[in-house]
């Protein structure tokens, strides 16, 4: 899926239904579209901290992902460089040819599914407890499916515009696998989700849940902003509850779907970050440079800190 010509000029590949969506959803404007980009590339021009790719289809998928607020993108695209330089371990060496990122990899525990739902969105399966907790920290999982999340984002447009579904499959999740999702790393992962990646996340689906799930889930959702909280669909291992929400045709046949397997899925995937290498170790320079910022730094316990966090926390 191209949305770039070779010179970084963005190419429309949005059907006309698409572009209907996108102009009555989020603001956007086809003949002001060259405009408002140029207007972020100037902004960024002048901000000494950010090194950032200023190619048409980056900036336009900030823009999409802010309704095409000015001052959102630029607060979106200066959280998301500043996340990634405050999170060095999963944004630095990008390397899908790393023994132990291929193992990730290999396991299929981050999979966007082939095709779209009926209200066109993307379909992201998570398999959260595939891997042994005692030989992979949850930072490096994070890292690994962080891969394939951006190569997503780079090259599914239709997904700037309709957003996306999560399923998390929690099978086989232990009291090791819980114990490595701290409070610290979910604050870590859901600053980073909602307050720095360009993404609409449309719904979150839970199967398989353990019997921990609703303690460790009430830190979770603390993190969460209300209106995500309202998209959440929890279905233990009722599949017939889930397929109301996300469609057979979508899913794949260890779920009851009539989409490929996870294996093929899988290997869809892996071949996919492979031809990205090159694109993914490039994307690593890409990150703010705190010392330049104009006024004060801004430090990891400022943007991932969880001191006052669970004053409002209520764990039934």
């Amino acid at each position: 899926m191209g949305v770039g010509d070779g010179d970084g000029t963005y190419v429309c590949t949005l059907s006309e239904e698409l572009q209907k969506k996108a102009e009555e959803e989020l603001g956007e404007v086809p003949s002001r579209r060259a405009k408002d980009i140029q207007a972020m590339r100037d902004w960024l021009k002048k901000q000494p901290h950010i090194n950032c790719p200023t190619d048409d289809w980056t900036i336009l998928r900030f823009l999409r992902g802010c309704k095409f607020s000015l001052e959102r993108t630029k607060e979106k695209m200066d959280m998301f460089y500043t996340c990634k330089a405050a999170c060095p371990e999963w944004y630095t060496n990008r390397d899908p040819k790393d023994p132990k990122m291929r193992e990730i990899l290999e396991m299929g525990m981050f999979l966007p599914l082939p095709g779209y739902d009926k209200e066109g969105r993307r379909v992201v399966f998570i398999r959260t407890s595939v891997h042994d907790p005692a030989k992979f920290s949850m930072d490096e999982c994070f890292k690994a499916t962080h891969f394939i999340n951006d190569v997503m984002i780079e090259e599914d447009e239709q997904c700037s515009i309709t957003g996306f579904v999560q399923c998390m499959d929690m099978a086989k999740a232990t009291m090791a696998h819980n114990l490595q999702m701290t409070p610290a790393l979910m604050k870590k992962s859901m600053t980073i989700w909602q307050d720095g990646y360009p993404m609409r996340p449309k719904g979150l689906n839970y199967i398989n849940t353990p019997a921990a799930f609703d303690t460790v889930f009430s830190i979770f959702k603390s993190f969460m902003k209300e209106k995500m909280k309202k998209r959440i669909h929890i279905h233990g291992s009722d599949l017939e509850s889930l397929h109301k929400q996300i469609p057979k045709d979508i899913l794949p046949k260890e779920y009851g779907g009539t989409n490929g397997t996870v294996e093929e899925i899988t290997k869809y995937w892996l071949e996919k970050v492979d031809a990205k290498r090159d694109w993914l170790l490039e994307d690593e320079k890409y990150k703010v440079d705190e010392s330049k910022r104009p006024g004060k730094p801004k430090t990891t316990s400022d943007l991932f800190g969880i001191e006052g966090s669970f004053r409002k926390l209520n764990v039934d």
